[in-house]
């Protein structure tokens, strides 16, 4: 039976889900660069965390789930990175509902690091996309799981975790992703109230029963449990589809940077610290990530990038004539991103401005 004709994820929530518990306590996620940047440690001066810091990371060998069966990996400098969150609701996690299935990939992002690291591309690609899903090892039981052609395209994590989600990212783009990294919804909001809260802009109200979060219009300096409600939302934003939820986690994104850029960690030994500890306890990365140092080293090199360089957009998609509670990727226009981000170029205009996923009208929500 596909993953469509059993009703999983909707498009326009109007619907629930079966899961069995799981073990994983993987959620929400913010941009990689912005979780990294405040991992770096400020050199020797906090160097006597090293160690403890490094056994707060979770890391997995891509590498050597995925063998050689890959494209080609591109050494001029560019990075690209495969951003995951799962609707995992166990463990500390399961007030925010029941797992009634294994954990799906709640939310992804493909992190296109230029080569100068002077600019980046970030698309995100929605859960309910319909592709074509390649065969995968099931990473609970190391079987085989036959590829499916008009699957879901969250359900790469559900079957087969992070490994077939990166093939399947792969797959679709032709890019291979340099890096993993996964947050998760405590870890999350832990994180944001660490940094003191992230400020942000409502246009009009937003009350959404299911994400629990009610805001009038104006300025507001959101908590963890705010933040993580923000990036939840999506009744309040357009049709209410997850379309428009991607569109308001990506207006959280940019603000969060700008805050992470403006908290004064440096100065304050004390609460780099609580930043780091935050940080590495709230991702799972990859395991040429998988130590403070290396992660460090990473975000070094990302530290030049602000939100006013950073483009976001949604991988460029339709409605289903099927079921109106599906995507379909627009090949055309899809081929037009990837390519950009292949060739180290900017995304062009035109590849999305007939997406459905330009139409998730966030902009009228948040500045």
């Amino acid at each position: 039976m596909s993953e469509q004709s059993r009703g999983t994820g909707r498009i326009r929530g109007t619907g629930s889900r079966r899961r069995k518990p799981t073990r994983r306590h993987r959620a929400k996620v913010i941009a990689a660069w912005t979780v990294a940047g405040v991992v770096v440690v400020g050199g020797a001066g906090l160097g006597y965390a090293y160690m403890a810091l490094d056994g707060n990371l979770s890391s997995i060998d891509i590498d050597a789930k995925l063998g050689t069966d890959r494209p080609d990996d591109v050494d001029d400098g560019s990075q690209d990175i495969l951003v995951l969150g799962s609707d995992s609701r166990s463990g500390d996690n399961g007030k925010y509902g029941q797992d009634e299935g294994a954990a799906r990939s709640d939310t992804a992002m493909v992190v296109h690091v230029d080569k100068g690291h002077k600019s980046a591309s970030v698309v995100s690609i929605p859960r309910d996309t319909l592709i074509e899903r390649p065969a995968c090892e099931s990473d609970t039981t190391g079987d085989r799981v036959p590829a499916e052609h008009r699957a879901m395209f969250n359900t790469a994590y559900e079957v087969g975790g992070p490994a077939c989600a990166v093939k399947t990212v792969e797959s679709m783009s032709g890019i291979r992703m340099d890096h993993y990294l996964e947050v998760d919804f405590t870890g999350f909001k832990k994180l944001i109230d660490e940094l003191g809260g992230v400020e942000i802009t409502t246009k009009t109200a937003i009350d959404d029963s299911k994400s629990h979060l009610d805001l009038e219009p104006g300025t507001h300096t959101l908590n963890g449990e705010e933040s993580l409600g923000l990036v939840r939302t999506r009744k309040s934003v357009g049709d209410g589809s997850d379309l428009g939820r991607i569109q308001l986690q990506q207006a959280f994104i940019k603000a969060l940077m700008d805050q992470t850029k403006s908290v004064g960690v440096f100065s304050s030994p004390k609460k780099l610290y609580g930043l780091a500890d935050a940080a590495t306890k709230a991702v799972t990365t990859d395991s040429g990530l998988g130590s403070v140092k290396k992660l460090t080293g990473f975000a070094s090199g990302l530290k030049g990038l602000g939100a006013d360089n950073v483009h976001m957009v949604t991988l460029p998609v339709e409605y289903d004539p099927a079921d109106p509670n599906r995507v379909l990727p627009q090949e055309k226009a899809g081929r037009q991103v990837w390519a950009a981000l292949r060739n180290d170029r900017p995304i062009p205009a035109s590849a999305t401005e007939k997406s459905a996923g330009d139409k998730g009208d966030a902009d009228k929500v948040v500045e």
